[in-house]
């Protein structure tokens, strides 16, 4: 989709009622529907953090949006894909402070420069004992990004059409240092396999848009 069309559905994304955990669900791992029944008691416990969904033109004019591959390291979340973003700091005054110092840190993108368009809704994280605030973000020109060493390994730059895409969506057996040979729902996405939380929150973003562009 051309950007100048996307921004046109905009306003529209942001008055959509949130689907929330009914998309979610869609691409939530079997064990994350028996999670669920304990989600708010082990919530009150959870540390916070924030993500940004960053939309962009690319140099062609095409809607676009930015995902990172972690570096590899001792902890859950090592070597996957992600959204740009991480954990809140004493002197974020909100999430969406978070969202846009994280994003700024670990993509390049200044925070300045990105335009809110909305909050989605929160996932909780189990193995890293996390709330996730997630965000949708725009910025009007084709950003340069640098990635933070420590922290980032790749950028995975998403057209918006792959991502609407019915072939987008697939099942992958994964092995994890916290769970082995598991069917998951998953997106691929730039010859890159997104699963899990940062999966059950583009599910979400997927149809607020899908929903926008069919209005």
């Amino acid at each position: 989709m051309n950007f100048d069309n996307f921004k046109k559905i905009l306003p529209k994304i942001t008055k959509i009622p949130l689907p929330g955990i009914s998309s979610q669900l869609k691409m939530a791992p079997a064990m994350r529907e028996k999670e669920l029944e304990s989600m708010e008691i082990r919530m009150k416990n959870a540390r916070t953090s924030a993500v940004m969904a960053l939309f962009y033109p690319d140099t062609n004019g095409e809607t676009n949006f930015v995902l990172i591959l972690r570096k590899t390291y001792r902890g859950v979340h090592s070597n996957q894909v992600g959204f740009p973003g991480g954990k809140t700091e004493p002197d974020d005054t909100n999430h969406e402070a978070t969202a846009l110092r994280e994003t700024e840190e670990e993509v390049g993108v200044d925070g300045q420069r990105i335009e809110i368009v909305r909050k989605i809704t929160a996932t909780y994280i189990p193995p890293s004992n996390f709330v996730v605030h997630p965000f949708i973000g725009i910025v009007h020109e084709t950003p340069t990004f640098i990635p933070q060493p420590s922290e980032v390994e790749d950028i995975i730059e998403v057209t918006l059409t792959d991502f609407l895409s019915e072939h987008a969506v697939i099942q992958r057996e994964l092995t994890t240092s916290y769970m082995k040979k598991v069917q998951v729902p998953a997106f691929y996405l730039n010859n890159h396999v997104v699963w899990g939380a940062t999966a059950m929150m583009l599910s979400e973003v997927k149809d607020i848009i899908s929903k926008a562009i069919s209005n």
